[in-house]
C-alpha cells in the first residue's frame, strides 16, 4: 500500500497536526493515545516509532473489529453497552494527546443493528469527549486523526485502490518532499480567510443552492476556525453557531456512511433551531433515530465551508473526514447536527462552562454528524448594520 518513506511522511504530517492542534508544546514523558483500526497497522507502527523517538509515552489501542462490533451492538445487553472498563476514565484524564487512524474494514456491517443500541453506547461514553474538550480548552490536550485506505472504502467510493490512495496522497501532500511545510502554507492562507471572516460583524448567514435555503445565526462571541491540525486533511473554515437561530431547509447531496449504515439524499427542515422534519432517499429510519439520540441531536452544532482552491480532493471517498473537505468544482458546505465545538468561542476558553454554553447557544449532544453539500451555492452574510455581503460563491471565499 504505502512505501516506508510514505508512511514516515504520513507520521510526520500527523505530528504537525498534533502539535498545531495544541496550544502548549509537547514534552518528553507526555502520554499519547494511538487509536487505530486493524488495517491501519503499518501506519500505526510508523507513528508509534516516531513517538518513541520523540521521548513520548505512546499507548496503543486497536479499535474493535467489525465482528466485535456486531457482537457488542447486536448481542450486548444495556448493562454491557453502557459499561466503561476500569481505568478508561483515568487514562483520558491523564492524556496529553490523541492520534486516531481511521481504516474501516467494512462500512455497512451494522445496518441491521438497532440504531438506539449504538446511541446508548455513545451516550454512555460522552463523558470521555467532555474530559478531552475540557483539557483541550486548558491547553493540556491535543488531538489529530487521519484516514488509511481500505478496500471497503475504495469499493464504496467507486474507486480502485490505486485511485483511492492517490486521493489520500494528493490531499495530504505526501508526494511533497516536506508535507509539513506545505501544510504550513495552507495554514497561513487559511489564517487570512479566518481573519477576514472574524473581522465581519455577521448577524446571519444564508446558504442558497438548488435544494438548500438555510439561515444560520453565528451567535455572540464566536470565531471562525479551520486548518487547525485536528484533521488530516482539513481545508474547511467553520464555526459552531447559535443553534436557536437555524431556519429553513438543508440538503446533503453527498451520501454518508455512519455507524455501519449508509444514507443518501438527507433533507432536514429546521424551525426555531430544531430539525422538525427529516427525510432521506436511503436510510431515512436511521437518520430519524440518530436525530432523536438525545435532546441536542436535532440541532445544529457546526457550519462549515471549504474553498475549492485549497482542497485537492475531487472524488467521493465514502468517509466524512475526506468528504467534508471536498474541493471539486464547487467546494462544499457542510453542517453537523449534534455537538458544537467549544473552541469556536471567541472569549477566554477557561470561562466557558456548561451554563455559559447554554446561554450562548452552543449545542450539546453525544452526536456529531457532518452532512455535506457539494451543490453550487451562494452564502450571503447579513451584517450588523443591515447590509448584505456575499462571502462565498461558486466554491470560493470572496475575500
Amino acid at each position: 500500500m504505502f512505501t516506508k518513506e510514505e508512511l514516515k511522511k504520513y507520521a510526520q504530517t500527523l505530528w504537525w497536526g498534533l502539535t498545531t492542534a495544541r496550544t502548549k508544546p509537547y514534552a518528553p514523558g507526555d502520554t499519547i493515545l494511538l487509536r487505530f483500526d486493524a488495517p491501519a497497522l503499518p501506519l500505526a507502527e510508523a507513528v508509534f516509532d516516531m513517538l518513541i523517538e520523540k521521548g513520548l509515552n505512546p499507548v496503543a489501542r486497536q479499535n474493535m473489529t467489525p465482528g466485535m462490533d456486531l457482537s457488542f451492538y447486536g448481542k450486548g445487553a444495556d448493562a454491557q453497552l453502557t459499561a466503561v472498563p476500569a481505568g478508561d476514565r483515568e487514562l483520558i484524564e491523564s492524556l496529553n494527546g490523541l492520534i486516531s487512524l481511521i481504516a474501516p474494514a467494512t462500512l455497512t456491517h451494522l445496518k441491521d443493528v438497532d440504531p438506539s443500541k449504538i446511541g446508548l453506547a455513545a451516550v454512555a461514553r460522552k463523558f470521555m469527549r467532555d474530559i478531552m474538550e475540557r483539557r483541550e480548552q486548558s491547553g493540556d490536550f491535543g488531538w489529530t486523526l487521519c484516514l488509511y485506505p481500505t478496500e471497503a472504502m475504495a469499493e464504496a467510493a467507486g474507486l480502485t485502490m490505486a485511485e483511492f490512495k492517490a486521493q489520500v496522497v494528493d490531499a495530504c501532500f505526501l508526494d511533497h518532499e516536506d508535507p509539513s511545510a506545505k501544510w504550513a502554507e495552507i495554514f497561513d492562507e487559511a489564517e487570512k480567510v479566518k481573519a477576514w471572516l472574524n473581522g465581519l460583524d455577521i448577524t446571519r448567514l444564508r446558504v442558497t443552492s438548488e435544494n438548500t435555503d438555510l439561515t444560520v445565526t453565528p451567535g455572540r462571541d464566536r470565531r471562525w476556525l479551520g486548518v487547525s491540525g485536528h484533521n488530516i486533511p482539513s481545508f474547511e473554515i467553520f464555526l459552531s453557531p447559535d443553534w436557536r437561530g437555524t431556519e429553513g431547509v438543508y440538503y446533503a447531496d453527498q451520501p454518508s456512511y455512519r455507524s455501519g449504515n449508509y444514507v443518501e439524499g438527507v433533507r432536514l427542515t429546521f424551525e426555531n433551531g430544531v430539525a422538525v422534519k427529516t427525510e432521506a432517499r436511503v436510510g431515512g429510519e436511521f437518520v430519524a433515530k440518530q436525530l432523536t439520540l438525545d435532546e441536542g441531536a436535532n440541532r445544529l452544532g457546526e457550519f462549515s465551508l471549504t474553498d475549492r482552491r485549497f482542497s485537492k480532493i475531487s472524488a467521493f471517498m465514502a468517509n466524512t473526514l475526506f468528504d467534508e473537505n471536498f474541493g471539486g468544482d464547487q467546494g462544499n458546505c457542510h453542517v453537523a447536527v449534534g455537538a458544537s465545538y467549544a473552541d469556536t468561542y471567541a472569549g477566554d476558553q477557561s470561562t466557558l462552562d456548561k451554563d455559559k454554553k447554554t446561554e450562548l447557544g452552543f449545542n450539546d449532544s453525544a452526536l456529531h454528524w457532518d452532512l455535506v453539500s457539494t451543490e453550487r451555492k451562494t452564502v450571503t452574510a447579513t451584517l450588523a448594520d443591515g447590509s448584505e455581503l456575499v462571502i462565498y460563491k461558486d466554491g470560493e471565499f470572496q475575500y
